[in-house]
């Protein structure tokens, strides 16, 4: 998944801070969970570790990464760059310093979003968008091995019920017993990106829909433009989702990030601090895993536009925090 955060001490847990309130909502946190998320403001500058402008020992930019931690240590990260043929390749890479990254596999063109999660019995499930006709794609592995040769044991390719144009950026919640959970969106009448809910059992059977109630709390900040990528995690016991919003279309400059409480109904809009100040930020992830120094901490995995940024600090931001 990307990723459930499971923890009672979730000290500095992201760097963020809650802005104004959209006009004439309250200004009252939407629920204690998202408050103390507010609460733990931090900054990049004061992270244990950081890169900006991630790449891979090829070059590639590794964007939109996702990172887990094997059980033997080594650092998992799914992302993708846009090629010379002009496509979103999905790659797979290995590092154990969380700054310099190996490239295993590249899943091929038209690949885009991926997300990974382990399957609990020592393999993995990876879902990422696919083209043409933009749909979700699952893949089953039997073991690392098998992950980093790309040599799926199961594969689905998931029909489009929502929208006829396109559904897309997944990220898997759970998997259990053979049962995968996502989230992910859909282009709602072939025109603005909405959020969706989905299952697949045993790599045969589909079923999504939309989660209307998420995309009304983030258009009650004045949303205008997409409702993308998510990721969720848990803090004291509630369930929470950090999403990206896009306030106003086409312009990659105004993507926020929120924290969103699936009890309330509620969000809070976030602001990340980076070290030159960025304004805007996507595609945002997180893990809680050990770090190089053998430190619990929490990982944070946000893309930073090109509109925006401040300067050396466009692509790819990893960083993370000791708790």
């Amino acid at each position: 998944m990307r990723s459930l955060l499971r923890s009672g001490n979730l000290v500095a847990l992201l760097v963020v801070l809650v802005t104004a309130v959209p006009p004439g909502a309250s200004a009252e946190p939407a629920s204690a969970a998202t408050a103390r998320l507010a609460s733990l403001v931090g900054d990049v500058r004061d992270a244990d570790g950081y890169a900006y402008d991630l790449r891979d020992d090829t070059g590639r930019t590794m964007d939109t990464a996702q990172i887990i931690r094997t059980p033997d240590g080594t650092y998992l990260a799914v992302y993708h760059s846009t090629l010379a043929d002009g496509r979103f390749h999905s790659a797979i890479a290995t590092s154990t310093d969380l700054r310099t990254w190996t490239r295993r596999h590249d899943f091929g063109a038209g690949t885009s979003q991926p997300t990974l999660a382990a399957d609990g019995a020592g393999g993995y499930v990876l879902a990422y968008e696919k083209d043409p006709d933009n749909h979700i794609a699952v893949r089953g592995y039997a073991d690392l091995d098998a992950l980093l040769a790309g040599k799926a044991a199961h594969a689905y390719d998931a029909p489009r019920t929502l929208s006829r144009c396109a559904e897309g950026t997944p990220d898997i919640t759970s998997v259990q017993d053979g049962t995968v959970k996502l989230t992910g969106h859909y282009r709602a009448q072939c025109d603005t990106d909405r959020q969706l809910r989905a299952t697949l059992r045993d790599f045969t059977s589909w079923h999504a829909e939309p989660d209307q109630r998420l995309d009304r709390a983030l258009e009650a900040w004045g949303t205008g433009g997409n409702i993308g990528d998510r990721s969720s995690l848990e803090l004291g016991g509630s369930e929470l989702v950090l999403i990206e919003g896009q306030r106003r279309r086409e312009d990659f400059g105004s993507w926020r990030t929120y924290a969103y409480d699936p009890a309330t109904g509620r969000a809070d809009r976030l602001t990340l601090r980076t070290h030159g100040a960025s304004q805007a930020f996507a595609n945002p992830s997180a893990a809680l895993l050990t770090d190089p120094d053998g430190h619990p901490a929490l990982l944070v995995s946000v893309f930073v536009p090109g509109e925006g940024a401040a300067p050396g600090e466009a692509g790819q931001l990893v960083y993370w925090r000791e708790l």
